[in-house]
C-alpha cells in the first residue's frame, strides 16, 4: 500500500512551513512515499490501493467517498498512535474541542484529536453539541447562503463553546470562531507550539483566496 501524505489547500496557503514540518516527520518515521498536492476536489489520479494521510477533514471525506480504491487515514491519528513524535506540553490549559462536520461520523478522528489535546496535557471541554451531534461552525453554508448569514452562524455556534480558547482541526473553523469572539487554537500550530494566526476571517475573502489557490493548482 502507497501512503502519500496531502496537507490540504488551506494548511499550504496558511501554514506552509509546519505542513513541510509534517511532510519530514511523516516521510522519515511513517513510510510517506509523496505528497499530493491536487486539491481534493478533482480527481486525484492515484492507484488504487493508495492511502491518503491527511489534515483537512473536507479532504478526509471526499478522498474516501469520491474516489474509489482511495482510503484515507488523518494525521492525528498517526500521531496519537506514535509515542515517539515529542509534543509540548500545555499545563493544563482548559480548551473547548469543536469537532469539524466533515468528520461527523468519524469518530476515529475525534477519539484521535483528543488523545493529542491529553498528550499535551490540554484539559478538553466539550461543548453541547459535539462528536457525532457537532454542528458545523458556518463555513458549509457559505455560497449557500448569503454572507450576513453564514457570519451570524460563525457567531452562534463559536457563542455555544464552554471556553474562550477552542482546539479546532479546520483552518475554516479558525476563522468562524475569531470571527465570533473565540481564541482558536489549530491542532498543527498546537503541535508544534506556534501560536495561531487567524489571518483574513471575511468569508469572502477567504473563500477567494482558497479558490485562487485550488485553481493554481
Amino acid at each position: 500500500m502507497s501512503l502519500v501524505f496531502a496537507p490540504g489547500c488551506a494548511l499550504m496557503i496558511e501554514r506552509p512551513r509546519l505542513a513541510a514540518r509534517l511532510a519530514d516527520y511523516l516521510r522519515t518515521n511513517h513510510g510517506v512515499t509523496t505528497e499530493h498536492h491536487l486539491c481534493c476536489r478533482h480527481e486525484p489520479g492515484l492507484p488504487p490501493g493508495t492511502r491518503i494521510i491527511n489534515v483537512c477533514p473536507g479532504c478526509d471525506r471526499r478522498f474516501r467517498e469520491l474516489y474509489p480504491g482511495i482510503s484515507t487515514i488523518s494525521v492525528w491519528e498517526i500521531l496519537a498512535s506514535d509515542p515517539a513524535f515529542v509534543l509540548p506540553d500545555y499545563g493544563g490549559a482548559e480548551m473547548a474541542v469543536l469537532d469539524a462536520c466533515p468528520t461527523r461520523s468519524e469518530t476515529r478522528v475525534h477519539e484521535a484529536v483528543r488523545a493529542l489535546l491529553s498528550r499535551m496535557n490540554i484539559r478538553a471541554v466539550e461543548p453541547r453539541a459535539t462528536r457525532t451531534h457537532g454542528v458545523c461552525c458556518g463555513d458549509s453554508l457559505y455560497g449557500v447562503v448569503p454572507v450576513s448569514e453564514v457570519e451570524s452562524q460563525m457567531r452562534k455556534r463559536a457563542g455555544e463553546m464552554p471556553a474562550v480558547e477552542v482546539a479546532v482541526y479546520c483552518i475554516s473553523c479558525v476563522k468562524a470562531m475569531r470571527l465570533g469572539g473565540k481564541t482558536p487554537q489549530h491542532l498543527v500550530d498546537l503541535l508544534f507550539n506556534e501560536p495561531t494566526e487567524p489571518g483574513v476571517t471575511d468569508p469572502d475573502a477567504w473563500h477567494a483566496k482558497l479558490q485562487d489557490y485550488i485553481d493554481r493548482h
